[in-house]
């Protein structure tokens, strides 16, 4: 798909719109003034494949704290502040690679004022953010509700301020918890802005329903070529947005490489834990990123060579016992315990040798 062109951006040591590619955010959930657990989760974060992280920064402490973090990380490290302006300045002082503001809840533009002029002199990028639930009253009232023309004219709007006091180092997000209405919105927006998107659905839900509509909410707005970085908001760790993430890139084509798997819906021929063996084989491969692959987990040694056919590797198991498979052909049978171990092996075989499948 062609992706819509948009304004280069630089956060820290990564580069977001042009033709750059569509990068992986996630935010904190620890305290930011807990500078030990915060950093050992982007570290984690880091690991897992995130290219940008947040954290919330509600208090001066939190501020300073990010000294402290930006020299133990090694990915671009966004401030989140709510209603006061002087946070904002002092996490730009400590080192912030962008911050994230909603000028409307900053308060007066003079203090609004006072971060762009802070942000210029570093040159520290803003990201203007407007969520459904705080929609201003004003235009609920001209829209008739919560609306996705709101949303982008609210949005609008904030772009325009601060453009005004000199400054077009910016970033766009728009957000709501309704799938539908936000991806109205980025369509109407994409059209209106030469400035980076950065694509979610806020508040999305629980590891299930938050998977779901993100997947489809990303999915619809990604597929027409618009957004320049995605966060897939989960309640949980969020390591498992990272993952996500990288799942709803590569679905799209829009991620090269990384090991896909792929596994067998469980039937009455089942004769192996194989929720439990996908589950284990899926967290596995995430150490093997750099390899691009299909790996596909079957519960049948009767099926699973032919099924597991289209696969660069796979593994069948049956009772007590399994297949080591490569490309449809059985290469050797195993004991049910073995299964993994051999799976992995071939992994480190293609990556020592860089001959896996591209």
């Amino acid at each position: 798909m062609d992706r819509m062109k948009t304004k280069e951006i630089r956060i820290g040591n990564r580069v977001i719109g042009g033709e750059s590619p569509i990068l992986i955010q996630s935010m904190c959930n620890t305290k930011t003034e807990d500078v030990k657990s915060t950093v050992e989760q982007i570290l984690r974060l880091e690991r897992a494949g995130c290219e940008i992280i947040r954290v919330a920064v509600p208090t001066m402490e939190a501020a300073q704290s990010l000294k402290k973090i930006k020299t133990r990380i090694h990915i671009p490290l966004v401030a989140d502040i709510h209603f006061d302006y002087r946070l904002a300045i002092a996490a730009i002082e400590s080192g912030a690679d962008k911050i994230r503001i909603n000028p409307g809840n900053i308060g007066s533009k003079e203090r609004v004022q006072a971060v762009v002029d802070k942000a210029k002199e570093y040159q520290v990028p803003i990201r203007v953010g407007v969520n459904s639930g705080s929609l201003e009253k004003a235009l609920i009232e001209k829209y008739g509700g919560v609306t996705a023309e709101g949303l982008v004219e609210s949005a609008l709007d904030k772009v325009a301020w601060i453009e005004k006091m000199g400054y077009d180092n910016l970033v766009i997000s728009i957000k709501s918890s309704n799938v539908l209405m936000c991806v109205k919105a980025h369509e109407l927006i994409s059209k209106k802005t030469i400035y980076p998107l950065h694509v979610g659905i806020t508040e999305a839900g629980t590891i299930t329903s938050g998977n779901i509509k993100s997947a489809v909410g990303l999915g619809l707005i990604l597929n027409q070529g618009i957004g320049d970085t995605i966060r897939v908001s989960l309640t949980g760790d969020p390591v498992e947005e990272i993952k996500s993430a990288k799942m709803i890139l590569r679905t799209l084509g829009l991620q090269k490489g990384g090991i896909e798997v792929v596994s067998c819906p469980t039937c009455g021929r089942t004769q192996i834990d194989l929720i439990g063996l996908a589950t284990q084989v899926e967290n596995m491969v995430t150490e093997f990123d750099h390899l691009n692959l299909k790996v596909a987990v079957m519960g049948c040694v009767v099926n699973g060579p032919g099924e597991a056919r289209e696969a660069d590797l796979g593994i069948a198991g049956g009772i007590g016992e399994g297949l080591l498979i490569r490309h449809g052909e059985v290469v050797k049978k195993l004991a049910e315990n073995e299964l993994l171990p051999a799976l992995r092996e071939e992994l480190v075989k293609l990556s020592d040798t860089g001959n896996g499948p591209k």
